[in-house]
Formats: structure tokens, sequence, C-alpha cells
């Protein structure tokens, strides 16, 4: 019994890396779709700066929303104008 279940697992194993690996070329394309995706939301708004966003009411900025710039994240953490601590 132990024999034919490494068997079968083997065999599942196989037609799962199979799929993955029809599905990994795909991957880099969607993911640069994705970043380039992100970057047009992040351009759609332009903010002066951290007060003029917590001036508005929109702060924090988080990375992906219209208005987010790595330039007004600080500490790199994919969170712009976030209360001072």
């Amino acid at each position: 019994m132990k024999a034919g279940f490494i068997l079968s697992f083997a065999g599942l194993a196989g037609a799962a890396g199979g799929t993955l690996w029809a599905i990994l070329p795909m991957l880099p394309a969607a993911m640069e779709e994705n970043v380039e995706k992100r970057a047009a939301v992040e351009a759609s708004v332009h903010y002066a700066g951290c007060d003029e966003v917590r001036l508005l009411g929109k702060a924090p900025l988080y990375s992906g929303q219209p208005g987010y710039r790595i330039d007004m994240d600080g500490d790199g953490d994919g969170i712009a104008c976030e209360p001072y601590r």
C-alpha cells in the first residue's frame, strides 16, 4: 500500500508540475503588465507633497493608489505620508 501511495503521489506531482511549467512562461508578462497598470494608477493623480495629501484628508497613501510616489515614502514600506510617530 505504501508503494502505491508513493507512486500515486508521484503521478499527481508530475501532472501538477507539467501544468506549472506550462504556466511559468506567462508569469513574467503578467507581472510586467501589473507593474505597468500600478504605475499608471499611481501617476493618475499628483500631489505636491505629503502636506497636500494630509490637507486633503487622503493620507496615508498606499503603493498602487493614485498619487503614491516612492519619494513620498520615507522608509520605503509602501505607505507614503503616514502619521509621524
